[in-house]
């Protein structure tokens, strides 16, 4: 090795670690608490498994053997999943490691108690895909292949480690189905019973979302946020409602975008393929059609049909804002 090639890698070895002092945020050196994104992903399968017993692993389950199976799942999920609780609890507070191991395990045996209310959501999600899709065959058949149903069930699970204040895991494990499917759910979203997305990919549901129940979207929804309020320093606000609410029995087509935290979408209400729905607050009212390709930026009455065309007809003067 030349003295100037030595010189080069030494040079370069240099800026890169300056870089990492310039900018700590990104880096964890010396760090022992960080959770491991691949063991994350790995618990997302197993937790699936125990779910949907015989669908996916190796092991051929029996009424003889189902009771030692399930009893060896649930300790080792208790074990694996409290130890990733665990460094996610304990991810930048390395003195707390003590009352983080305890807190730990408690929230990994919280999170399995609600396996039975899981299996309900997601079955109901099941019935909802096989009954609003033609071409689906088989509840079999939902919970194998489709994209949209891997989505909402990783998403059931996030959302409970979510409410069990568990902190960065959630995002992982919801990210981590968005790169596999292209449907992009935020774990932080509330979304009720028997909901179904056909197709899945390009949808995303945002944060602060509430969907009500028996809801169905198409491919492209976005249930977006319609700004970022900052505060007086310019930075965005955090916490606040800044994605719609969807009520019970709605359809959205594809490709529709509906933005704003005091957007409201009524009971039964239908959205087309390619609408915009975007204003500072705006109420579709219960039944009504917003027709496809149509861009509304005021309240619509209930019951009312709005096109293109006819938009500026069915306003309802007591919602416009």
């Amino acid at each position: 090795m030349s003295d100037d090639y030595k010189t080069e890698l030494d040079s370069i070895t240099h800026e890169i670690l300056t870089s990492y002092a310039q900018h700590d945020r990104m880096q964890r050196i010396g760090e022992d608490f960080l959770p491991s994104r691949q063991r994350i992903v790995e618990l997302v399968a197993e937790i699936r498994r125990l779910l949907f017993p015989g669908f996916f692993g190796h092991k051929l389950l029996s009424q003889e053997n189902i009771k030692f199976h399930v009893g060896n799942m649930v300790a080792l999920l208790v074990q694996e999943l409290g130890e990733q609780i665990y460094h996610c609890l304990c991810y930048g507070e390395p003195d707390a490691a003590g009352p983080c191991r305890q807190r730990a395990e408690k929230l990994a045996r919280e999170f399995l108690v609600l396996i039975p209310d899981l299996r309900d959501l997601l079955a109901l999600d099941a019935q909802a895909a096989y009954d609003g899709d033609p071409a689906a065959k088989s509840i079999a058949e939902i919970v194998y292949s489709y994209p949209g149903y891997y989505a909402v069930t990783v998403y059931r699970i996030a959302h409970r480690l979510l409410l069990l204040e568990v902190p960065l895991m959630p995002r992982i494990m919801t990210e981590h189905a968005h790169s596999v499917t292209g449907t992009d759910i935020h774990p932080g979203a509330r979304i009720g019973k028997s909901f179904f997305i056909d197709h899945g990919t390009g949808v995303v549901i945002g944060e602060t979302t509430v969907i009500g129940d028996n809801v169905k979207l198409y491919q492209g929804v976005t249930l977006g946020a319609r700004s970022f309020p900052k505060d007086e320093l310019g930075r965005v606000k955090k916490g606040l409602q800044r994605h719609p609410t969807i009520e019970d029995g709605v359809t959205i087509y594809a490709n529709a975008t509906i933005l704003g935290g005091r957007t409201v979408v009524r009971k039964g209400a239908v959205i087309g393929g390619n609408a915009t729905i975007f204003g500072k607050k705006i109420e579709i009212g219960e039944g009504a059609t917003v027709g496809s390709n149509t861009f509304v930026n005021n309240s619509v009455a209930p019951g009312s049909t709005v096109m293109p065309n006819t938009q500026s007809l069915q306003i309802d003067p007591e919602n416009e804002t």
